[in-house]
């Protein structure tokens, strides 16, 4: 018969593999759901790695290294799914606008678009760290 501390281990043991199940299957929910084509036949990533693509020759070092350090305080686990949705919104306003080139307002309107509100504080202390001037941005935020 189970009794005592042994009892409480198991019961422990279940009730976090339940809970890191859980969590693994939202995130995988998530990605599923991203993955599925809309309307127009292609999928929120489809539609991301296009803009990725058509705007890869339009970035310069200086607004690559200011991509990076925008996505410095995401962890080193999903920094590469943040960097890419960041530069896919820039890609998608650089295409809508007929932009020659990746520059600050793209980058900084882009940032706001794709990342969430909890993120825009970042933002702003980075921009001000740097001395760049954010004040027309307000109403985006």
């Amino acid at each position: 018969m189970l009794e005592g501390w042994f009892l409480w281990f198991i019961l422990f043991w279940v009730v976090f593999l339940v809970s890191m199940l859980a969590i693994g299957g939202y995130f995988m929910f998530r990605k599923f759901l991203q993955r599925l084509p809309k309307e127009d036949g292609k999928s929120d990533l489809d539609w991301q790695d296009y803009y990725l693509e058509k705007t890869r020759h339009m970035w310069n070092d200086e607004e690559k290294n200011l991509l990076e350090e925008l996505v410095e305080p995401v962890p080193e686990l999903f920094r590469d799914v943040a960097r890419a949705k960041i530069a896919g919104k820039i890609g998608q306003l650089a295409l809508i606008e007929q932009a020659s080139s990746i520059n600050l307002d793209l980058i900084i309107r882009g940032y706001i678009m794709a990342t969430p509100k909890r993120d825009h504080k970042f933002l702003m202390k980075r921009l001000t760290e740097k001395q760049i001037d954010y004040s027309e941005y307000k109403a985006l935020f």
